[in-house]
């Protein structure tokens, strides 16, 4: 027969009420590890998952929003060339010194520096309008209270 461990012979050693003690306390350390590596990250996830959903769904509705906004786009009649220019030009005016446009044949390039951001944004959405332009590059660093930098747009987009 093997010789009895030296883990047994102290486990064997114990009288009765120390025994129940150290079973007592190896529980107390199982029930606390199972608390922390499984139950408490399923509780915590459980709990962020309906602020999670809420975002998930704000996100969805904005897609959507997006989403039937370019159809809507679609559909709209393309704009000449010479009125996209027109749309891009009077669009461009209300930005004032700030911002300088150049055209060259399908693309239109807007410059500017010290713009706000809402007037930016305001200027796009005219010119998304106006002359069907969308936006394929942008390199705008903050700059003060605004920002500087570059637009191009690609002009009979359609949406």
């Amino acid at each position: 027969m093997n010789a009895p461990s030296p883990l047994r012979a102290k486990w064997a050693a114990l009288n009765e009420r120390e025994r129940l003690g150290v079973s007592v306390a190896a529980a107390v350390v199982a029930v606390a590890l199972l608390v922390g590596v499984a139950i408490r990250p399923a509780w915590q996830t459980l709990s962020q998952a309906p602020a999670r959903m809420a975002t998930l769904d704000t996100e969805l509705e904005a897609l959507q929003r997006g989403v039937a906004e370019a159809q809507v786009l679609r559909q709209v009649p393309a704009v000449a060339p010479q009125q996209a220019q027109e749309a891009l030009q009077a669009a461009t005016r209300f930005l004032g010194e700030q911002a300088q446009l150049s055209v060259q044949g399908d693309r239109a390039t807007l410059r500017v520096t010290q713009i706000s951001g809402p007037a930016l944004t305001r200027w796009l959405g005219e010119v998304r309008q106006g002359a069907r332009a969308s936006a394929v590059e942008a390199q705008l660093q903050r700059s003060g209270d605004g920002y500087t930098g570059t637009v191009v747009l690609q002009l009979g987009a359609g949406g």
